[in-house]
């Protein structure tokens, strides 16, 4: 992908510690319940919705509300630690937050983060045609898991 070429530096978070680290750089306070969402989006690496987020901590013995699922889940997204993506059905936060696109399974509903970059000749066409200097892109693709559903 393309980096952003807003001015600043911003470090791709490919990694629990590099999602805690970037808490910090913040000054995001880390409290037992932040490192906790944190932990299961990175430990599942699938998108979820906060309710499932919720259930998930308390079946791991988690003592966490609902309330703090929601405000964690927001400030970590505001703040382009975790990714958030908006659906029809509700908001689903994953861990990776820098440029990246998705596999929409259409039987499954999971959406799967790939890195893909498109080859250079197809970015020039499209600059061309939009008239518009491409620095960063993202592609959402759907399709069936089940090749024989359709």
């Amino acid at each position: 992908m393309l980096n952003s070429q807003d001015g600043v530096s911003a470090k791709a978070i490919r990694s629990l510690e590099d999602a805690l680290e970037k808490c910090q750089c913040l000054g995001m306070r880390l409290s037992r319940q932040r490192r906790a969402v944190l932990e299961l989006l990175w430990q599942t690496k699938e998108h979820l919705s906060a309710r499932q987020i919720y259930d998930r901590l308390n079946q791991q013995g988690q003592d966490i509300g609902h309330t703090s699922v929601y405000q964690n889940l927001e400030a970590l997204s505001e703040q382009g630690i975790i990714e958030c993506v908006e659906r029809s059905d509700g908001r689903l936060y994953g861990n990776i937050s820098d440029s990246h696109s998705h596999v929409n399974c259409l039987d499954t509903q999971q959406i799967i983060d790939i890195q893909i970059a498109l080859p250079s000749e197809l970015l020039a066409q499209v600059e061309q045609q939009a008239g518009i200097k491409i620095t960063d892109y993202r592609i959402d693709f759907y399709g069936y898991r089940n090749s024989e559903v359709q």
